[in-house]
């Protein structure tokens, strides 16, 4: 188990991940933020994206703006449905897009708070999209994974994850969660399938904001990001399975 940057995410990365050829990847949390900028970059490159958010109107806008958009499948899907992620799985089976790498990247986090004083409906929030949603994800679609004996499972967790921060307890709890999560997934998979833990490092997306107020802006755009990043996901190896990986 590793932890911290995957080296070579330079040259040596891109040609690995050039390699490997067109790859289909589910991102969820795809409307906005991290997810519609990664989707954006990985289409781009030639891959097929798999994605799903909660609102249709970031969706169609997703569509209008994606590279060759028939190659895609976007739909609206909440991870926090358990249904939801079946209907889901069900629908990319009969489009024959079983994805090569699922990317859990859905996500929210509470308004800056005291612990005692988050509201119970913010921790659910927060709880039943970082963690149960991700596990609905993963309930649905390891499976299909088994079924091809091959797959990539990224679980984007945070420097939260990691350490901690006043004020965003329900989030760093949630964060935390997704490395043990991911650790012991690890432990399940049998070989020719890998599960990472991986931050995206800090990036200027309305949740930075969130805490940051407008300070988040000093920060890399996710347009800055998403190139570093597609090239990290696309060159990781079954060696990193159990890692927790920084872009």
């Amino acid at each position: 188990m590793t932890s911290g940057s995957k080296s070579g995410v330079g040259g040596v990365a891109a040609a690995r991940a050039a390699a490997a050829g067109p790859r289909t990847v589910l991102i969820t949390g795809v409307s906005r933020g991290l997810g519609r900028a990664l989707a954006l970059e990985l289409a781009r490159r030639g891959h097929a994206v798999v994605g799903c958010g909660r609102s249709a109107d970031p969706i169609r806008s997703l569509e209008a703006e994606i590279a060759s958009p028939s190659r895609h499948f976007l739909t609206v899907a909440d991870v926090r449905s358990d249904s939801s992620m079946a209907e889901l799985a069900k629908a990319v089976v009969e489009k024959k897009q079983i994805p090569d790498i699922i990317v859990n990247n859905a996500g929210t986090i509470n308004r800056n708070n005291k612990t005692w004083n988050v509201p119970a409906e913010e921790f659910d929030a927060v709880v039943d999209t970082n963690i149960k949603g991700t596990a609905n994800v993963l309930r649905h679609f390891v499976p299909l994974m088994l079924q091809k004996k091959h797959g990539m499972i990224i679980n984007l967790s945070s420097g939260w994850g990691r350490s901690s921060a006043a004020e965003v307890a329900p989030y760093c709890a949630s964060k935390w969660a997704i490395e043990g999560l991911t650790r012991s997934l690890a432990k399940e998979l049998p070989p020719g399938l890998a599960a990472i833990a991986l931050s995206p490092g800090v990036v200027n997306t309305d949740m930075l904001a969130s805490c940051f107020g407008t300070s988040s802006a000093l920060y890399q755009s996710t347009e800055q990001w998403a190139p570093k990043a597609a090239t990290m996901i696309l060159s990781l190896s079954l060696e990193d399975n159990g890692a927790s990986l920084t872009v």
